[in-house]
C-alpha cells in the first residue's frame, strides 16, 4: 500500500459508470481507483445508488480498502447544507478523519446555447457544481485543518476557453476556480492545499453529450495533440493522488489542465 494507507478521501460523483464498450466511463471512479491503490479508505457519493454499490464492491474486493457510500444530490430543491453535513458526519463516524476532499460531481445541460438556457438548467449546473463544492469545503474544513489535508476541485476547459453551448457549465466551473483560489489563500496557514484540475477524458457523460448534441460536441471536443483522451485512473486519478502527496503541499491555488496538449493558455 502507499502513502495514503489509513487516511480518508471523500470523492463526489464516484459511481461506476460504464461506456458502450463496457469500460469504465467515470472520472470519479478512476480517481477512487487511484486512491484505493494508495491505500486510502473512501467515502464516495452520487445520485445513483446502483453505481455507488458497484464501485464499492469492486474497490473493496480488488484493493482491500473500506468504502462508505452515501447517496447525496445537491440541487435547487434540497436542504443542501444538511445533505452535505450528513455525508461529512458519516465519514467522521466511520473513519474518524478526513484527509482529502475531491469535488468531482457536476451535472449540466451542455449543448444548449446561452439564449436558449432556462433558469432550471442554469441552476442544475450551479447547484451540482459550485454550490456543492462550497458546502463540502465548508463542512470538511475543520477536519482538513486537523489533518493538514488537501482539496482537489474540478473545473473545465469549457470555462477556460468559453465553449459553445456550455454557458451554465462554464459559469459553474469558473466559479469553482475562484472559490479554490480564495480557499488556497485563506487555508494556507492551516496546512491545507487547494488546487483545481481541468481534465479531458472519455466518459459516459461525454458519450451522452455526443449523442444528444452532435453539433455542439463537434464544435467543442477535439482529439488532443497527444492523440488520445485521458485515462480516468492513470492520467487523471494519479494526478489527483499526487496533489495530496506531502511533496506537493507547497503548490496551492493552481489550475492544472490535463488535456493532452489542448489546455494551452498563457
Amino acid at each position: 500500500m502507499g502513502f495514503l494507507t489509513g487516511k480518508t478521501a471523500i470523492i463526489t460523483g464516484a459511481g461506476r459508470a460504464v461506456l458502450e464498450d463496457g469500460s469504465c466511463g467515470s472520472i470519479g471512479y478512476g480517481i477512487a481507483t487511484a486512491y484505493a491503490k494508495e491505500g486510502a479508505n473512501l467515502v464516495i457519493t452520487g445520485r445513483n445508488v446502483k453505481k455507488l454499490e458497484a464501485a464499492k464492491e469492486e474497490l473493496e474486493r480488488l484493493y482491500g480498502i473500506k468504502v462508505l457510500i452515501v447517496q447525496a444530490d445537491v440541487n435547487a430543491g434540497a436542504d443542501n447544507e444538511a445533505v452535505v453535513n450528513n455525508v461529512v458526519k458519516q465519514a467522521m463516524d466511520t473513519y474518524g478523519r478526513i484527509d482529502v476532499l475531491i469535488n468531482n460531481a457536476q451535472a449540466s445541460a451542455s449543448g444548449v446555447t446561452l439564449a436558449d438556457h432556462t433558469t432550471e438548467q442554469f441552476d442544475l449546473a450551479m447547484y451540482s457544481g459550485l454550490y456543492a463544492a462550497f458546502y463540502y469545503m465548508k463542512a470538511c474544513y475543520p477536519y482538513l485543518k486537523e489533518t493538514k489535508g488537501s482539496v482537489v476541485n474540478f473545473a473545465s476547459g469549457a470555462g477556460l476557453f468559453g465553449n459553445y453551448g456550455q454557458c451554465s457549465y462554464a459559469a459553474a466551473k469558473e466559479g469553482i476556480r475562484g472559490l479554490t483560489r480564495v480557499a488556497a489563500n485563506e487555508w494556507a496557514k492551516d496546512g491545507i492545499n487547494v488546487n483545481v484540475v481541468c481534465p479531458l477524458a472519455w466518459t459516459a457523460q461525454l458519450e451522452q453529450f455526443e449523442k444528444a448534441y452532435p453539433e455542439a460536441f463537434k464544435a467543442n471536443v477535439k482529439t488532443p495533440p497527444m492523440g488520445h483522451f485521458g485515462n480516468n485512473e492513470l492520467e487523471i486519478g494519479r494526478v489527483c493522488v499526487q496533489l495530496a502527496n506531502p511533496d506537493f503541499k507547497y503548490m496551492t491555488g493552481e489550475t492544472l489542465t490535463l488535456e493532452g496538449g489542448l489546455g494551452l493558455r498563457p
